[in-house]
């Protein structure tokens, strides 16, 4: 298989023509090296790099019925815990230990065939919604190198775009998912809180902010991996329902008539960049074009209530991440190991009180009930998946005394993101729009909780009715 050719074909495909012997799993860990080597020069989406390790089990690789086999993927360096490689979550004050075993989502990745091979870019403990930490410096947007390429799942975000590999690992504690997906053209699905387990080591991280998945080229493959991936381990503390059918048979299944609210409005009273607003707007008469009900509406609620409490659960969870690594290494915690910004919130957590903190989760869960109201007459809601087009790399100063999480910058940038790391409602991000510039706008649907099939049905409605597939950025050959 050619350099190219591995690169036009999604993740599915690969593990078809492996599982019908017309590659080899070797074949295709070469080809996504290869890539790697190419590109990572401009994109820096590759942190950690596994080759020699990985070479080998493609090599022993038995291509059994599984839907991914051999396939190559890219683990984030956050969370995404793999025997023999390090997890440092871009944070030099974290060390560069190798885990000791897989965390379950990864050993579900590897028991569906995926062959993991390196570690991908992140901002210092996944807190900003741009990829740019002093440890591994920025990760670079394919589309334009200039341009950011979201957070924090954003070295996966890049890899994913430019042919690196048509699927990689990422996390959504705020919008991680989305707001690369967004930034790199891909689909992005946050999906509902607990459906992917974090066990061994994990319950929930923030009160359920946090959940696991991959960003994708096609709507099928996150389906799929989904499928892969999905379901609970005892005592976990959520359990969604189950799904009725498998989510890959979800992508190619057309939705019923539904019900979908759009609002181009800013939540804080800001204004959305014009260029997302189009994109909305074009999404929303593309859908009804396929016959759904849309209408213009949006639930009411205090977004500036509601942005002071996320800032307070999101300090006390920096915090936490830093007291628990002092606990586990001895390290002492000093402002020199760290980005001003990610200090500043370590400071703000450690002044968080428990009863403030329960306070903040209890009217945090009351204002999940206002929104997840708001589905009883509507299907799906969509709106700009970000307020801005990506940023230009640099526009935020992690390292100002004065950036904090709810910087105007941040905020009119990923708005409309966590309100369903909040809810734990499915949310996804399609690249359904691009602008004169060249950069991806992406647009984002959230469904009711535990609905991930009714936003998989409309994504793959939509996928074919305005396919994205052959978009190339600047950064593919």
């Amino acid at each position: 298989m050619s350099f190219n050719e591995y690169a036009s074909f999604d993740g599915l495909a690969l593990g078809r023509m492996v599982r019908e012997r017309k590659i080899t799993p070797a074949e295709l860990m070469d080809a996504a090296i290869a890539r790697a080597e190419k590109h990572n020069a401009k994109l820096n989406a590759i942190v950690f790099k596994d080759y020699d390790r990985a070479r080998a089990t493609a090599r022993a690789h038995a291509a059994g019925d599984v839907p991914f086999a051999g396939v190559p993927l890219l683990l984030k360096d956050i969370m995404g815990d793999c025997a023999g490689m390090p997890t440092r979550s871009a944070c030099a004050f974290l060390p560069a230990t190798p885990m000791l075993a897989d965390s379950e989502q990864v050993a579900r990745f590897k028991r569906a065939g995926f062959i993991p091979f390196a570690k991908t870019n992140a901002p210092e403990l996944g807190i900003p919604p741009v990829t740019e930490s002093r440890l591994y410096g920025p990760a670079h947007n394919p589309w334009n190198l200039e341009r950011t390429t979201g957070g924090s799942s954003g070295g996966s975000a890049a890899a994913v775009a430019a042919g690196i590999v048509p699927i990689a690992h990422g996390n959504d504690g705020g919008g991680s998912i989305r707001i690369p997906a967004a930034c790199c053209g891909l689909v992005g699905l946050k999906p509902t809180r607990g459906r992917i387990s974090l066990a061994p080591n994990l319950g929930d991280i923030l009160g359920g902010l946090v959940n696991e998945h991959v960003l994708t080229r096609t709507v099928r493959d996150s389906a799929a991996a989904l499928d892969a991936t999905a379901g609970p381990m005892p005592g976990d503390p959520y359990f969604p329902p189950p799904p009725v059918r498998p989510y890959l048979q979800e992508a190619s299944t057309p939705p019923k008539r539904l019900r979908i609210a759009f609002s181009t409005g800013h939540p804080l009273g800001s204004k959305i960049h014009p260029d997302c607003v189009e994109a909305t707007q074009m999404a929303a008469k593309l859908c009804a074009e396929l016959g759904h009900e849309v209408e213009e509406a949006a639930p009411q609620l205090n977004y500036q209530m509601f942005a002071q409490l996320f800032e307070t659960v999101y300090s006390a969870g920096v915090a936490l991440s830093i007291e628990a690594t002092r606990m586990l290494t001895g390290a002492e915690p000093t402002p020199d190991k760290f980005e001003t910004f990610t200090w500043n919130l370590y400071e703000r957590g450690r002044q968080v009180t428990a009863s403030q903190y329960l306070i903040a989760q209890a009217l945090l869960q009351q204002a999940a009930r206002q929104f997840a109201a708001f589905f009883e007459s509507h299907d799906l809601f969509l709106t700009p998946t970000l307020g801005q087009p990506p940023l230009r790399i640099g526009a935020i100063d992690f390292m100002s005394p004065a950036t904090v999480l709810l910087d105007e910058k941040i905020s009119n940038f990923a708005i409309n993101c966590p309100v369903y790391n909040v809810t734990g409602q499915p949310a996804i991000s399609l690249p359904l729009n691009w602008n004169s510039e060249g950069l991806p706008i992406g647009s984002m649907f959230g469904g009711r909780y535990g609905d991930e099939a009714t936003l998989i049905q409309l994504a793959g409605q939509l996928e074919q009715a305005h396919p994205w597939i052959g978009r190339k950025p600047p950064v593919w050959d």
